[in-house]
C-alpha cells in the first residue's frame, strides 16, 4: 500500500512539474518571438536555447526574464 501511495505521488509531482515546464515554455514563446527572429533567426530549432544565451545582454527585458524563469 505504501508503494502505491509512494508511485502515485511521484506521477502527481511529474505532472505538476511538466506543467510548469509548459508554461515556462509558453513564456519564452510570448516574450521571446521578436527576440529570437533577430537574434537567432538562422539557429537550428534545437539550439535556439543557447542561442539566446550568447545574446542575453541584447534581448529584450521579458526574453531575459522568461529565459531566467526557464533555467531555474
Amino acid at each position: 500500500m505504501g508503494l502505491r501511495i509512494a508511485l502515485l505521488a511521484f506521477a502527481v509531482s511529474c505532472i505538476a512539474a511538466g506543467q510548469v515546464l509548459a508554461d515556462e515554455m509558453s513564456d519564452l514563446k510570448t516574450y521571446c518571438k521578436a527576440d529570437i527572429e533577430r537574434l537567432c533567426k538562422n539557429s537550428p530549432l534545437d539550439q535556439i536555447k543557447s542561442c539566446l544565451k550568447k545574446h542575453e545582454k541584447e534581448m529584450s527585458v521579458g526574453c531575459a526574464q522568461a529565459l531566467k524563469k526557464l533555467k531555474g
